[in-house]
């Protein structure tokens, strides 16, 4: 049983809710029946607020909309209607390219920091979790309880009694500190004539939360929504019920129960023997089978890796590939041919060079302003370690490939530097350590499971490929200074290392809008402009 705190609701409530969601009772539920910008604005909203997308619903968005319809309509109940003509259309059609075209707004509520990744990998797909950034997990589930993640294998065994200790533990100190990190940041930063009170207090509340972060449990529940056609969510649910956490395919089979009343004949595959049942198993043989022949082989090698602190590093590129972009600008804007643009470029001298890269490129008016597909034509493999909770932030990243490392503790953890000044270090490792503990004793019976005990300061392992235009918006945006540090580090060694390592000079020097400033209140400039915007409507 998925342990799931229901929320409650009046007679009133319900009337309301069977029209827009196709559950009232469970984690998982799809939203119909509301114009798209209603189902995006509440989505958008979701991310920022402590209150489930139901009761956010009831609270802030059914005043704006006219409900004198049809109030016979159940959402609730499978849409048989629409079954059928899907079917016709299959027929005619193919099963794929109309999968395409139909799309849901799922929400999946309570579900780990664990589970969120493994949703969040699919590159067809949008997502809004969320943020630890603006909401405090010093508040309690309406049951009393702590928002974590409860396996219930793992609350059976042995260390059901100790996980629950020690994760409540890990909350208690999170609680805690966040009043007195808060109280130190405003004397450390005074507020000043320039801001309200308001962008004052929600500036110091996100420093404070960045700072403590890193002592939430990757167990911490979040709530996620997600966009996605039919054909996206066919191809996330095979993953999901592959994968070897039991949470996850818990999920994936109340996801599936509630996209089936939206969009039933996109997903009637999955449970074909010799379509979805047959991939499914595939996809669960293949990695255990490779996870079985690797773990023979892990004896000859000692160690989590040559280093254990933080990293960002180059480990692929191609030192041709400026040669490459401008081959791509010339075969997109004249009639030559590859080999024909390849010698154009040969051609060139190093002036001609860099006026064909500043004309591509052109002048930049803001980060949006991107050049087109020729910076497709190279990439980039990084392989880092980082902070657990600067992971969670990159991996959102779709046009990329990135492959992640199981969570663990080998790599240590970081403290960040305002925890130190404040003086609260002492108390911020010896709940790391606890968490370190934890883990180890369980994996040896629980090694999936276990990944739920590790705190997000604990560091992870991992690569991300992408060419030189995804590199672009991924650099730019998350070395900007409203970002958390610890991702803002790892985007701006980026940067450096396609200057100084791969010397794609002119790559690099196009990413114009790379923040390599040093900031104090990383939010504060984002709420003044928030602010702004909320006076000027």
């Amino acid at each position: 049983m998925h342990p799931y705190v229901a929320e409650e609701f009046t007679d009133l409530e319900v009337s309301v809710l069977r029209r827009y969601f196709t559950n009232l009772e469970g984690p998982v539920f799809a939203l119909v029946n509301l114009p798209e910008v209603v189902k995006g604005a509440l989505f958008a909203r979701y991310s920022r607020s402590s209150k489930s997308l139901r009761r956010l619903f009831l609270d802030e968005f059914v005043g704006d909309l006219e409900l004198a319809g049809d109030v016979s309509i159940d959402a609730t109940v499978g849409l048989a209607r629409a079954d059928d003509l899907y079917q016709k259309i299959f027929v005619e059609f193919g099963d794929d390219s109309v999968a395409q075209l139909g799309g849901v707004h799922l929400a999946c509520e309570q579900a780990s920091n664990i589970l969120t990744k493994v949703i969040e990998r699919g590159r067809l797909m949008s997502y809004l979790e969320q943020s630890t950034r603006y909401l405090g997990y010093d508040r309690r589930l309406s049951n009393g309880r702590y928002r974590f993640y409860r396996d219930s294998d793992l609350l059976d065994s042995r260390f059901g009694a100790r996980y629950i200790g020690e994760m409540d533990r890990m909350f208690d100190t999170y609680r805690e500190l966040l009043p007195i990190l808060t109280d130190w940041l405003a004397v450390k930063f005074p507020k000043t004539s320039a801001d309200t009170d308001f962008v004052y207090r929600q500036a110091i509340r996100a420093k404070a939360l960045d700072g403590l972060r890193g002592l939430l449990p990757a167990s911490a529940l979040s709530n996620l929504g997600i966009y996605a056609s039919g054909h996206a969510y066919e191809s996330l649910l095979l993953r999901m019920r592959a994968h070897p956490l039991p949470e996850v395919r818990i999920y994936a089979q109340m996801m599936l129960d509630e996209l089936m009343k939206v969009i039933p004949s996109f997903l009637k595959r999955l449970d074909v023997p010799d379509r979805g049942v047959a991939w499914t198993e595939y996809l669960a043989r293949t990695r255990e089978a490779t996870r079985t022949l690797l773990s023979e082989k892990n004896d000859e090698i000692d160690g989590p890796g040559e280093e254990a602190g933080e990293y960002v590093r180059l480990v692929g590129f191609d030192p041709k590939g400026e040669d490459r972009v401008l081959e791509a600008i010339v075969f997109a804007n004249t009639a030559l041919s590859h080999e024909q643009a390849f010698r154009r470029v040969e051609a060139l001298s190093a002036d001609e060079r860099a006026a064909l890269f500043l004309s591509y490129v052109g002048p930049r008016g803001n980060r949006r302003h991107r050049p087109g597909r020729a910076f497709e034509r190279t990439d980039y493999r990084f392989e880092i370690v980082s902070d657990y909770g600067a992971f969670r932030d990159l991996q959102r990243h779709r046009l990329l490939t990135i492959e992640w490392q199981p969570l663990c503790v080998d790599l240590g953890f970081d403290v960040p530097e305002i925890v130190r000044e404040a003086g609260l270090a002492d108390r911020y490792e010896e709940s790391l350590q606890r968490s370190g503990e934890l883990f180890s004793d369980v994996r040896g019976e629980f090694p999936e499971q276990a990944q739920y005990c590790v705190a997000l300061a604990f560091r992870i392992r991992y690569v991300m490929q992408m060419n030189a235009r995804e590199a672009m918006h991924l650099i730019e945006l998350r070395s900007g200074p409203q970002g958390h540090p610890s991702y803002r580090r790892v985007a701006q060694e980026m940067a450096r290392l396609i200057d100084e390592v791969a010397g794609h000079t002119a790559i690099a020097r196009s990413m114009k809008y790379v923040d390599f400033s040093e900031t104090d209140l990383e939010r504060l400039e984002a709420e003044r402009a928030a602010e702004r915007n909320r006076q000027n409507r």
